[in-house]
């Protein structure tokens, strides 16, 4: 391990310079790449992005179908069919879904169908079984004496009370999408209905950029596991929990190692430990200016930094180990984590997912309250609750708890973050404000 004065050589002549947030995420995304794509089997896609543009290779459905349980019928049989005069239909057949022996419907007939099954050679439309008698005096047809050579001939009958046009209740072949036709694009984020169609489809797997694993590390010789008892000066570890959290919700296979000791050769072990299944490593605490800030002793590859920002003044960036894989040091604080999470860190995993939505969305906002103060040349993030526009009136946020870094009772009641710009020491009363919004 490098040296103090080393790790400062290191750092470069403006190790002790203020960084503006976006510079610190520019850095960041500059040594952040997407993953490479790798063929998955469906369910193990979900989540994943798709590289590539799916076109649909047959036609979607590929025959004609029942949207109904009921009868295949000829429709100028029942074109004159009413509650007192029904069409009286004999029954030739059962079709039952998956079947491919069909039995042909001509003049006077009906064949029983099922939801799904093919329409059989004949048959213009379906009847719903609720239009019908439901074939009280017919008994099952599939099994009855054949009529000639015909396997589902019967001599049943079904009475009709109302007509139906050509082609109502079939789902027509192609009526979904034509063979050629683009499925999915790439870029598209694979999610259930996308799954559910790529199985239509027919395909087994699909080309996608994989999630990538974070591990999530916290430091402090403080923290306790939740469950434990907490004895005197102790917490317990609640980074560790909220942010592999928020990694799953940005779209990452997330893995919590929990709380390391302060001790340097410790963390570094630990990590040193995780990098083979960790695309990321995020930790937590340790990266100020105190005497057991363990994660600046211990990552000497780390670059440390002071950000015009509240919370999370101090940042650590840089790659560690063979692969040189990211390391994004987040304070300890659990609102100062959780804001930094989603300024640094959520980023850098929509971008190696292959995401085009990067960056949280940012909309404006009254904010009826106001802010009455905020840090000179500090960019402040205050907890707030933000309501959509109604046709009464326009978006508006309010502030969720106070300012302080550790109100972590007052994160998990917002939805949004209220932006006060650098240059910018209050905001009046109704006054507009940018909003991050984290739903």
């Amino acid at each position: 391990m490098s040296s103090t004065a080393e790790r400062a050589a290191d750092r470069g002549p403006d190790q002790d310079r203020v960084w503006t947030v976006a510079e610190h995420l520019d850095d960041i995304l500059g040594h952040v790449h997407p993953l490479e794509p790798i063929e998955l089997q469906l369910l193990d896609a979900q989540g994943c992005v798709l590289v590539e543009d799916v076109t649909v290779p047959g036609a979607l459905p590929p025959f004609d179908n029942s949207s109904m349980d009921g009868y295949a019928v000829r429709t100028a049989d029942v074109a004159a069919a009413t509650e007192d005069h029904p069409a009286v239909l004999t029954v030739v057949g059962d079709i039952a879904a998956g079947s491919g022996d069909l039995p042909a419907v001509g003049p006077g007939e009906a064949a029983r169908i099922m939801t799904g099954a093919p329409v059989p050679p004949g048959g213009q439309a379906i009847v719903p079984v609720e239009w019908t008698d439901g074939g009280l005096d017919s008994g099952p047809v599939t099994h009855m004496p054949a009529r000639g050579s015909d396997p589902h001939g019967g001599s049943g009958r079904v009475r009709v009370f109302r007509p139906v046009r050509e082609g109502q209740h079939v789902r027509t072949r192609g009526s979904d999408a034509d063979a050629g036709e683009l499925a999915l694009r790439a870029g598209t984020l694979l999610g259930a209905p996308q799954l559910g169609l790529l199985a239509a489809l027919g395909r087994a797997t699909v080309k996608v950029r994989p999630r990538p694993r974070v591990v999530v590390l916290s430091t402090g010789s403080e923290l306790v596991q939740p469950g434990e008892e907490v004895g005197p000066g102790r917490i317990h570890d609640s980074n560790s929990f909220q942010l592999t959290a928020a990694a799953r919700e940005a779209g990452a296979i997330a893995y919590r190692v929990g709380a390391v000791a302060d001790e340097a050769a410790t963390l570094r072990a630990a990590v040193e430990d995780q990098l083979v299944r960790a695309d990321v490593v995020v930790t937590s605490g340790g990266v100020s200016v105190g005497a057991y800030d363990v994660v600046k002793e211990a990552m000497h590859e780390v670059h440390f930094r002071k950000l015009a920002m509240q919370p999370g003044k101090p940042q650590g960036f840089g790659r560690v180990g063979p692969e040189n894989t990211p390391l994004l040091a987040l304070p300890g604080n659990p609102v100062s984590s959780y804001v930094s999470f989603e300024l640094f860190v959520r980023p850098v995993i929509r971008t190696m997912l292959g995401s085009a939505d990067v960056h949280r969305t940012i909309v404006q906002a009254v904010c009826p309250e106001g802010v009455a103060s905020s840090p000179k040349d500090r960019r402040q993030f205050l907890r707030g609750w933000y309501e959509p526009a109604t046709l009464d009136g326009p978006a508006t946020v309010s502030p969720v708890g106070g300012a302080g870094s550790h109100l972590i009772k007052a994160m998990a009641h917002a939805n949004a973050l209220i932006v006060v710009p650098e240059d910018v020491t209050q905001v009046a009363p109704g006054a507009e404000v940018d909003v991050v919004l984290l739903a």
